[in-house]
């Protein structure tokens, strides 16, 4: 992946001086693609449902207790750190040119999210934003929220932290933005409420649809020269980590597809490979009546 390091994007908020412990909670809203994996891990470690509660409770949950609150292991540097905050602005700003300009081209006007990094725990729109969420948009104060000491979580399931794997999950969480713009975001949660033993498979619609819209980004990026063949094999790589039966397996539990809410690994790589092959939002219908 072609990047360079520059001065920090005007849209990041960058809060990892100020946040730590306070706030009560998880917050609601869309959980990112990998916060499943970090709630299942805690709720085994502590016999408490987690992901349960996050999942189905909507809104803010009862605080954890404090050993879970305590601060996630970070194994890399602070000239480590500072580089993927570098990279994690170039995405965001490169994702965000892109939107606004296919917006553009469709007769819409695309409104900038901002990104928030931060330190074990912040405040968010959605609630007290956890490191224990993973990557995570917020539709309702229109940002994106991100622990950097994340990455070391996912390396501990095989998922890829390469620079593209990592400019996918920001791309992915952009895709939410995206669907909160058009509207999707909110047509879900209507029929979410009107219809709930369809919640699971409407979240699995919504979550592989910001796979595709990731794809599409990916589609402009490789002609415009920034990715390589061996940069969409890392993106793949950091999907499969993350579907719901490969974290179903990794906590040793059988693989239920009705419980899923992310899709399975190959789902999520099947509906990005679409968007990336299509290169356009209409590559991305997900909610035609079959995810795979």
């Amino acid at each position: 992946m072609d990047w360079q390091s520059g001065q920090m994007s005007n849209d990041i908020e960058d809060r990892r001086e100020d946040s730590g412990s306070g706030g009560g909670g998880f917050g609601g809203g869309g959980v990112g693609i990998v916060g499943v994996l970090v709630l299942l891990v805690v709720s085994l470690i502590t016999g408490r449902n987690y992901l349960g509660a996050f999942l189905h409770g909507g809104g803010a949950q009862t605080a954890p207790s404090a050993e879970t609150q305590r601060e996630v292991p970070r194994s890399m540097s602070t000239q480590e750190e500072d580089r993927d905050a570098h990279l994690i602005s170039w995405t965001l700003n490169d994702v965000q040119k892109f939107w606004t300009g296919n917006f553009e081209q469709h007769g819409r006007e695309y409104t900038h999210a901002k990104l928030v990094l931060f330190r074990n725990q912040t405040y968010s729109g959605c609630g007290t934003a956890e490191s224990a969420t993973g990557p995570f948009y917020c539709p309702a104060d229109q940002k994106v929220y991100i622990d950097l000491g994340f990455w070391d979580e996912l390396k501990k399931f095989g998922g890829s932290t390469a620079d593209f794997a990592q400019a996918y999950v920001i791309a992915h969480e952009l895709g939410h933005h995206v669907q909160n713009l058009l509207g999707t975001e909110e047509k879900v949660q209507r029929l979410m409420r009107a219809e709930p033993s369809e919640k699971n498979h409407l979240s699995v619609d919504l979550e592989l649809q910001a796979d595709c819209y990731a794809g599409v980004w990916a589609h402009s990026a490789q002609q415009r020269g920034v990715i390589h063949d061996a940069d969409i094999h890392d993106a793949l790589s950091a999907a499969a980590a993350v579907g719901d039966d490969h974290l179903q397996k990794m906590s040793g539990r059988s693989v239920s597809p009705e419980s899923w809410t992310h899709g399975s690994s190959q789902q999520r790589e099947t509906w990005f490979k679409r968007g990336f092959t299509g290169g356009d939002l209409s590559s991305c219908n997900t909610f035609g009546g079959s995810s795979n």
